[in-house]
């Protein structure tokens, strides 16, 4: 018991499985323009492998041995080509898991001067702003997808109760819009827009 005790002191529990999962981190940047404040969006390259051509927040890999705030803000100084004392970070927000086996950890922060952003065109082909007070008034769009298991053609139905019968769990995956000027928000950079404006307006 002693063993076991000791094994968990000082234990920071995090997600079941995540040894075996993807994990990204991004920043939700926050500009002043003028009086108010708007949110800086990313248009991915088009030559990029995964994605291309659509919006993102700034972010990416996180690296081993890094801390999910630390790749936050290497990937958005290496994508807007900015330094890390132009960043300022709020805060963490709700860590999103998708059901491709990927952890996401976004992060709310300002950008103090985006005057000087030299954005990397082999990975962002332009950014864009849009005002907190927009978004907050806007109606996204929401749909669902369903979620199922698909059992392996291998899997051992003779050890479970019900054999082929078995009525594996479903679930849905929402999917939220956004539309601004001939831009549209969706797929995760919506879902962890959506996530933060809901705790705004709470």
């Amino acid at each position: 018991m002693d063993n076991i005790i000791n094994k968990f002191k000082n234990y920071i529990p995090y997600i079941n499985g995540h040894q075996k999962m993807k994990k990204s981190a991004v920043l939700i940047p926050l500009v002043k323009v003028g009086n108010s404040y708007s949110i800086l969006f990313e248009l991915r390259s088009k030559t990029m492998k995964t994605q291309p051509g659509e919006i993102s927040f700034p972010g990416g890999k996180i690296e081993e041995k890094e801390t999910p705030k630390e790749a936050c803000i290497r990937e958005t100084c290496e994508e807007l080509g900015i330094t890390q004392n132009n960043i300022e970070i709020i805060s963490p927000l709700d860590i999103y898991v998708s059901p491709s086996n990927l952890i996401i950890h976004p992060y709310l922060g300002i950008l103090k001067d985006i005057n000087n952003i030299n954005i990397n065109k082999d990975e962002v082909d332009h950014t864009f702003i849009v005002p907190i007070d927009y978004l907050l008034d806007y109606k996204a769009d929401y749909y669902t997808n369903d979620v199922k298991v698909i059992p392996n053609k291998n899997f051992p139905y003779e050890k479970i109760p019900h054999k082929e019968n078995y009525k594996f769990a479903e679930g849905n995956y929402p999917v939220w819009f956004y539309e601004y000027n001939n831009y549209v928000i969706w797929g995760i950079t919506a879902r962890i827009l959506e996530n933060f404006l809901t705790f705004i307006k709470n």
